[in-house]
């Protein structure tokens, strides 16, 4: 995913830091806490047990993915404040180190080496874009690193890392699927579908769309792509509005960076009918590129940040972190961050320490962790969990629940 944050410069400067402060305790829990509460102060990295724990924590803090990486890593950092506040993990508190990598692959792949060769850290969690893992995580792999992504949805991911790559978050075919069925039920049989040939999320999720709206007798009217920079998109709305008759939706997969200008192009143009596409709509950029007036925008995510309608563990995360960092969650990725961190010391915990074999074999035995964006579960061969998605609904301006969905099939990786 990708679009460059507005976070307040502060907050950028709280979490680009390299040295997150954090502490540790005995008991294993499969649960977040539930609220943030001040942190103890961060002692010297050390690989004894009376020092402190280190994890690596990947996010583009600045460029095209920190509208999406910089929540995760507010996320994340809370988290690592609250389990110091409780006791920290096995005796020891958490250092969660940081570099910005700046959604540039080489210096992805840079700081990767960097996490390996001078920080040791045993363990790895972040990044919220396919593109990120593909160039940092054979660094990891090979350094026998177990690595948690904490939002890049590709499911063939693991089978192109290697064995000690895991997601938190659901793949592109579950979230595809979702959209796929949803639409198809709600809105129509014939859609126009378009995708940012450019990444692979959106390369990704687009086939996976395809593959089941067809599957279940929907029909694609055209289909077309479009440059990942692109601003103008008159070409493929000429397109079309020549279609006759007029398309039942349009499903768009799309990064953060790109779709608050489409849909303002779109709705410009007179097209006015619902357009649809994944988490990489969820960033407040749509909204505000698109205008206050924008509506009839569904896209499928990892949870509804909603402090009235929310779960119940959404709505204290949601208090923890405006407490934290002064605004509301800008999105789903930043409670994904939070529930990184929280399965990786879970898994921890159930280790007994951060031996690579433990901690990956511990992993691969987590059975309904209960993260606030849902239920997780791993298993020796599938380091994707089979998680529910969320189906937002935007009108006028607002974000609301449309609906809670499992897929019916999921397509093959």
């Amino acid at each position: 995913m990708r679009s460059i944050a507005r976070g307040k410069a502060l907050a950028l400067i709280a979490v680009a830091v390299l040295v997150f402060g954090a502490c540790s305790a005995p008991a294993a829990s499969n649960a977040p806490a539930s609220q943030a509460a001040s942190g103890a102060a961060s002692a010297p990295a050390s690989g004894g047990a009376t020092g402190t724990l280190k994890i690596g924590g990947g996010f583009a803090l600045t460029g095209g993915e920190s509208a999406l990486d910089l929540p995760a890593a507010h996320g994340a950092q809370l988290a690592v404040k609250e389990i110091n506040a409780a006791g920290g993990v096995n005796g020891q508190q958490i250092e969660l180190i940081t570099h910005d990598s700046k959604y540039d692959m080489t210096v992805t792949a840079q700081v990767a080496k960097q996490y390996v060769e001078q920080d040791k850290v045993p363990v790895f969690l972040g990044y919220t874009d396919s593109d990120s893992v593909i160039a940092s995580g054979k660094v990891f792999q090979d350094a026998k690193i177990p690595f948690i992504t904490v939002g890049a949805t590709s499911p063939k991911l693991p089978s192109q890392i290697g064995d000690m790559l895991f997601l938190a978050c659901f793949g592109d075919n579950v979230q595809a699927a979702v959209g796929a069925e949803y639409a198809y039920k709600k809105f129509g049989k014939n859609a126009a579908f378009l995708w940012d040939k450019g990444v692979e999320y959106t390369t990704l999720l687009g086939q996976y769309f395809k593959s089941r709206f067809t599957e279940l007798g929907g029909t694609i009217q055209l289909e077309d792509s479009y440059e990942d920079k692109a601003t103008d998109f008159s070409a493929q709305i000429t397109k079309i509005r020549a279609l006759s008759p007029a398309p039942d939706f349009y499903y768009v997969a799309a990064m953060p960076d790109n779709i608050g200008t489409l849909v303002k192009q779109f709705r410009d143009a007179g097209l006015s009918g619902p357009i649809v596409g994944g988490d990489g709509y969820d960033t407040p950029d749509l909204v505000k590129t698109a205008g206050a007036s924008t509506s009839n925008v569904f896209f499928t995510t990892h949870a509804l940040m909603d402090a009235t309608i929310g779960t119940d563990g959404i709505k204290k995360f949601i208090t923890a972190y405006k407490t934290e960092f002064g605004n509301d969650p800008e999105n789903a990725f930043a409670a994904l961050g939070y529930d990184t961190v929280y399965l990786m010391v879970d898994a921890i915990k159930r280790a007994g320490g951060t031996d690579a074999t433990a901690v990956k074999t511990a992993l691969e035995a987590t059975k309904d962790f209960k993260g606030i964006t849902g239920s997780i579960t791993f298993s020796p061969g599938v380091h994707v969990p089979q998680k529910g998605v969320t189906v937002i609904d935007i009108e006028g301006g607002k974000l609301t629940l449309g609906g809670e969905v499992v897929p019916e099939k999921v397509p093959a990786p």
